[in-house]
């Protein structure tokens, strides 16, 4: 494990076997929490983490692609305790600096005409917000998102998001319509020329450079969606620029630019979600959405907006904006409060000076082509892929049937990765995908350590499929 100069405080808290008890008597007994026996984490310095015993974790998911510039960093956390000792809270119906400021920082990283922002507490809430005003905008009601994305786990935003273990027996999100995902590894169509990444699917194809029929053959089925699931006139698009939740999916290149076309035609507007993507984190670009030179109408961002704090944003154009403000008086009492403004601006000076855009595409590059690297030595690696610091490796049983690995083979190899200091996350929609997406401020060495360990988890699950 590479070295880490930083030295935790001493536990001194509840002991593992009460905060089981609390948790079984007191706390959702939804199952969210990884691992047989489950972390509990007591501090965070930079890309890493410490558990209640002192033992040190790479940490290469980040809380769910959230800590974008790294676990209490000493620039964010001197910018939370200034604001903390100055003023905590107004609400909107009082003007205060962090809010004023943080929205020209962020405004003048989108391009024109996206520059009106309204301040929220969560991804979910932003998406929500997102979902009024394209109907409200457009005076329609149908919605369209992929299969496979993930937009939030409100009752609204439910009806965007299409994974299984999200959906229930209860109406919700109400006017949602799902479209085939245009999946170059999983998906019915897909070649070794498809993807924005420096990795490319085993799958071949005979494709010129300017031209994809695997992006041809998906727009036929997103037009399908729309000569047949939702009215004449449409209220918007949905997209993720990568896929999360389902495990880093990417589409063929020029999709989302033809498809955005559609939906205009349609009277739609196109949302991009850049919850996890956003904040330079796919290193090319500072947005996901840039990636597809695309121009979105609403672009939503959550989680490393705030380095982990609560803190989410909807940005968009002023007509759209003055649209809302004429049907509904839209408030949120803790959106845009001093604590997430201070330290959201503290994030984008981090971002900046830090050159952490530029660490994500040299050592998000160097990732990639080290774990592709491992697909080559094992039949059961089906697909890496990803750009920048966001990055799938979903597991199989065998490339040409590329039917996902049994879960509980993927528990074990989750398992050993943990066991040898390594976080890493999960995704897809069988839980096949193991997702990477850690801090920006990783470097190489710890890249190295990170590939080593999955190598030895992968070498230890063959030995135990021999046995």
């Amino acid at each position: 494990m590479p070295p880490c100069d930083f030295t935790p405080q001493k536990y001194k808290t509840l002991s593992y076997n009460r905060v089981l008890e609390i948790h079984k008597q007191h706390i959702s007994p939804v199952v969210t929490a990884y691992f047989q026996k489950p972390l509990l984490l007591h501090q965070g310095h930079m890309e890493w983490l410490f558990d209640f015993e002192g033992n040190r974790y790479l940490d290469f998911f980040s809380g769910i692609v959230t800590v974008s510039v790294g676990h209490c960093h000493p620039k964010v956390n001197a910018a939370a305790q200034k604001q903390l000792g100055c003023l905590w809270h107004t609400s909107s119906i009082f003007f205060h600096p962090p809010m004023h400021e943080y929205a020209e920082k962020l405004s003048a990283l989108l391009p024109e005409p996206l520059k009106v922002i309204f301040l929220t507490n969560s991804g979910s809430e932003a998406n929500d917000l997102a979902m009024l005003m394209a109907r409200v905008y457009s005076n329609n009601t149908d919605i369209i998102s992929f299969r496979g994305a993930y937009h939030g786990c409100s009752p609204y935003t439910l009806g965007l998001t299409n994974v299984g273990s999200y959906k229930m027996e209860l109406p919700s999100g109400m006017g949602c319509q799902a479209t085939m995902c245009p999946d170059v590894f999983r998906g019915p169509w897909g070649g070794s020329h498809c993807r924005d990444s420096p990795v490319q699917t085993i799958r071949k194809c005979n494709c010129a450079t300017d031209c994809c029929q695997a992006k041809d053959q998906y727009i036929e089925q997103f037009k399908d969606t729309l000569n047949t699931s939702v009215a004449k006139s449409i209220a918007g698009f949905f997209a993720e620029p990568i896929q999360g939740v389902n495990g880093v999916v990417q589409y063929p290149k020029g999709f989302l630019k033809e498809a955005f076309e559609l939906v205009r035609e349609r009277g739609g507007v196109c949302i991009a979600d850049e919850v996890q993507t956003g904040f330079g984190r796919l290193g090319s670009h500072f947005w996901g959405f840039q990636t597809h030179d695309v121009l979105p109408d609403i672009v939503t961002m959550a989680k490393g907006i705030g380095n982990g704090f609560p803190m989410a944003a909807v940005v968009t154009t002023p007509e759209i904006a003055k649209s809302l403000a004429k049907r509904v008086l839209h408030f949120n009492t803790f959106g845009g409060n001093p604590m997430a403004c201070a330290i959201g601006s503290a994030v984008l000076e981090v971002i900046k000076e830090d050159r952490l855009q530029e660490n994500s595409q040299e050592v998000g590059t160097y990732m990639l082509l080290k774990f592709a690297k491992l697909r080559d030595e094992f039949e059961i690696v089906g697909d890496v892929r990803g750009k920048g610091l966001m990055i799938g490796i979903e597991m199989v049983k065998d490339k040409m049937s590329r039917q996902p690995l049994p879960r509980e083979e993927i528990n074990q190899i989750h398992e050993d990765c943990k066991q040898m200091g390594l976080l890493i996350g999960r995704g897809g929609i069988f839980s096949q995908t193991l997702r990477i997406a850690p801090s920006m401020c990783i470097t190489k060495p710890e890249v190295d350590f990170a590939v080593e360990v999955f190598h030895s988890a992968l070498i230890q699950h063959m030995e135990r499929r021999a046995k």
